[in-house]
């Protein structure tokens, strides 16, 4: 965590709390749906090859861990979203 922002780290936690509408400490494929459309216009298709890259472990959620890792591989995409969210 050395090379990360407090900012980044902050960023990743509101993005993925945003994200996990029930609350649980996982993202589910209808959740990140809901998050991707507030982006924009966002097909079935694409909320299927979100979760296949973001669930590493296949449990069928995204938890804060998967997200950390993503986030950390694409912290550019994390700061525009960020913005909007």
């Amino acid at each position: 965590m050395a090379d990360e922002s407090r900012q980044d780290v902050e960023d990743r936690e509101r993005i993925f709390k945003r994200c996990d509408t029930k609350g649980d400490g996982k993202v589910s494929s209808t959740e990140l749906g809901e998050a991707l459309k507030a982006l924009g216009s966002v097909s079935v298709e694409e909320v299927k090859r979100m979760m296949a890259e973001l669930d590493t472990d296949g449990d069928g959620f995204i938890s804060l861990d998967e997200f950390t890792e993503f986030a950390k591989a694409n912290r550019g995409l994390i700061r525009d979203v960020a913005k909007i969210f």
